[in-house]
């Protein structure tokens, strides 16, 4: 590799570093916008990364976060809980 080659690559990354810092700025102040209309950032930045995933595996984390949820007891106040131990009591 040249020397000639080597500058190229470097100087293509840093341009493309400089575009992804542009981006996640412009992705910030659509946060912020999002915010000042009354949307919470985090749960949007969730919906994103859901949307991101494969609709079988959003599912099953579901399913494990339910599970855990309900081991710890925090379900015991919901619908869902409230079947589950009438469904363990009936056991």
């Amino acid at each position: 590799m040249s020397n000639n080659q080597l500058k190229a690559i470097v100087e293509r990354i840093e341009a493309l570093e400089d575009d992804k810092a542009i981006i996640a700025e412009g992705i910030k102040d659509i946060y912020t916008e999002a915010k000042s209309n009354g949307f919470d950032p985090k749960i949007l930045k969730q919906i994103v990364a859901l949307r991101k995933k494969d609709a079988a595996k959003v599912a099953e984390e579901k399913v494990l976060l339910a599970t855990y949820m309900d081991a710890l007891g925090m379900l015991a106040d919901t619908p869902l809980g409230q079947a589950a131990i009438e469904r363990v009591s009936r056991s």
